[in-house]
C-alpha cells in the first residue's frame, strides 16, 4: 500500500481545514450554541423532559448527528470536486496511487474532520446541559461510522457534480431536512399515526435514534436496525465508487 500517497492527499486535506478553520470549526460550533440558546431555551421551558430524559440533553445527539451529516457530505464532495474543477485530478488519476487509496486519503481526512467537530459540539453542549453517555463505546462507533459513510457518500457526490449548485444540492435539500424530520429534536414517538410509520422511511430516524441510544440507553428504533442501516449505507456507496473508478464515471471523461 502507498501509505505516502495516502499521507500526501490526507495532509493536504487537513491543511485546507487548518486554512478555513473558522468555517470549519468555529462557525459549526456557533451555530450549535445557538440551536441551545433557541431550542433548549425556548423551547425545553415549556417541554421539560421527552422520554425520561430533559429537553436540552435529549437534543444533544441530534444537533451532532446534524453537523455530522452535513460537514462530512461537504468535506468530502468540496475535496474530491476542486481538483476536478483545476483540472488537477488527471494528475491523480496518473500517480502511481491506487482508486482504494486515493479513497482512504480523502474520506479518511473528511471523517476526521467530522469525529474532531462532533466532539468538539460533544463539549460544548457540555456547559449548556447535564450530559451522560451510558454506552462511550458506542457512541464512539456511531460517530466514527457515520462519518466514514456519509463521506464516502459525500466523495460521490462531489464526482457527480458538474458545479458548485449540485455539490451543495444534496446536503441542503435533501440531508438537512431529512435530519429535521428524523427525530434529531423530538421523539418520532411522539408523532400520531400514520406520521409515525411515514418517519420510520427516514434512514436519519435510524441515525439518529442509535446515536441517542448510546447516550441514554432508550432510542425510537431497535439499536440492531440502526447499526445495520449504517454497515448497510456504508458497503452501498463503497460500490458504488468501486463502479466510478472502473467505469471512470464523470473522471475521466
Amino acid at each position: 500500500m502507498n501509505t505516502h500517497g495516502i499521507w500526501a492527499i490526507y495532509r493536504f486535506e487537513m491543511a485546507r481545514a487548518l486554512r478555513t478553520l473558522w468555517q470549519s470549526l468555529v462557525t459549526p460550533v456557533i451555530t450549535t450554541s445557538l440551536y441551545f440558546i433557541v431550542f433548549g431555551g425556548a423551547i425545553g421551558s415549556r417541554m421539560q423532559e421527552v422520554g425520561g430524559v430533559g429537553y436540552g440533553s435529549f437534543i444533544v445527539p441530534g444537533l451532532i448527528m446534524l453537523s455530522l451529516l452535513t460537514q462530512s457530505i461537504g468535506n468530502a464532495s468540496i475535496g474530491i470536486y476542486f481538483p476536478k474543477f483545476t483540472g488537477t485530478i488527471y494528475e491523480l488519476l496518473s500517480a502511481p496511487i491506487s482508486a482504494m487509496e486515493m479513497v482512504i486519503g480523502y474520506v479518511g481526512a473528511a471523517a476526521t474532520k467530522s469525529v474532531v467537530l462532533g466532539l468538539i459540539i460533544l463539549v460544548t453542549a457540555s456547559f449548556f446541559v447535564d450530559l451522560r453517555i451510558e454506552h462511550p463505546l458506542a457512541m464512539i462507533a456511531f460517530l466514527v461510522l457515520t462519518s466514514v459513510a456519509f463521506s464516502l457518500f459525500g466523495f460521490i457526490i462531489g464526482v457527480w457534480a458538474k458545479g458548485f449548485e449540485q455539490l451543495n444540492f444534496v446536503p441542503a435539500l435533501l440531508i438537512t431536512p431529512l435530519t429535521f424530520l428524523g427525530g434529531a429534536f423530538y421523539s418520532i414517538d411522539m408523532l400520531p399515526q400514520p406520521w409515525r410509520t411515514v418517519s420510520l422511511f427516514n434512514p436519519v430516524v435510524y441515525l439518529v435514534s442509535g446515536f441517542r441510544w448510546s447516550f441514554f440507553g432508550k432510542g425510537d428504533v431497535d439499536v440492531v436496525w440502526s447499526l445495520a442501516f449504517t454497515a448497510g449505507f456504508l458497503a452501498l456507496c463503497l460500490g458504488v465508487i468501486a463502479w466510478i473508478f472502473k467505469s471512470g464515471y464523470r473522471l475521466k471523461n
